[in-house]
């Protein structure tokens, strides 16, 4: 890895499971911390700001998403990346992680090079969002570099996902993009994840803005448009 270290912070009450993944996040070259239970992963994510947090979604004093949901609600941590670990394997606690907030989800028991695989993935697409064009359109500014959303001169906070699928919308006004692309494009092929999950993302980034510029085409996909 080139220039600084990327920070990243375990959160798990399994020892083994942090020694595992620790050793392994650290030979590819990053900065590792972690936390035992849900409270200290706060703390300890506010102390160090990490570039991205692990969280197992099962632990004690606070939950995994409990503890993405307290985060996601600061704009400190509006552009961090998150991953859920998780020993649950049913469809509605994957979109319950992936709605709070998380950027990705990972199943137990864990493979440290799917783990691995997934932590350089996210950074991948991160580095390339950065490098993309401020877009306006009408009473709208997005910008990727600063994940900031203006309506009116007005700041709107939107979740890292509801801002990805934002802007990839907006990269094409008019364009409709369908629901594969959008899934592949903004979660990644790696990640399995539901129509709702897109839904739901729809809908929340139709609330935070208060204008109507996402267009559902039925059975298709959305495009955007003023």
């Amino acid at each position: 890895m080139e220039g600084k270290a990327k920070q990243i912070l375990i959160a798990d009450d399994e020892q083994d499971i942090l020694e595992i993944i620790t050793y392994n996040l650290t030979k590819e070259g990053y900065e590792v911390y972690t936390a035992k239970d849900g409270n200290e992963a706060i703390e300890r994510a506010k102390q160090i700001h990490p570039d991205l947090i692990i969280l197992d979604i099962m632990m004690p004093k606070k939950t995994g998403v409990e503890v993405c949901q307290i985060l996601r609600s600061q704009p400190l941590f509006q552009d961090t990346l998150i991953i859920f670990l998780t020993a649950l394997s049913d469809e509605a606690s994957q979109i319950k992680g992936l709605e709070t907030g998380a950027d990705d989800y990972v199943s137990k028991p864990i493979s440290p090079k799917v783990l691995v695989s997934r932590v350089n993935a996210l950074f991948r697409r991160l580095n390339g969002k950065e490098t993309g064009k401020t877009i306006k359109i009408g009473n709208i500014q997005i910008d990727p570099v600063k994940f900031m959303v203006n309506v009116d001169d007005t700041e709107v906070i939107l979740a890292k996902k509801e801002f990805e699928l934002l802007y990839l919308l907006a990269s094409r006004p008019g364009r409709v993009f369908l629901r594969n692309e959008i899934l592949s494009q903004i979660w990644g092929n790696d990640v399995i994840v539901g129509d709702r999950t897109i839904d739901v993302h729809i809908r929340k980034v139709r609330q935070k803005l208060g204008i109507d510029c996402i267009t559902t085409v039925k059975g298709v996909g959305y495009k955007f448009e003023l």
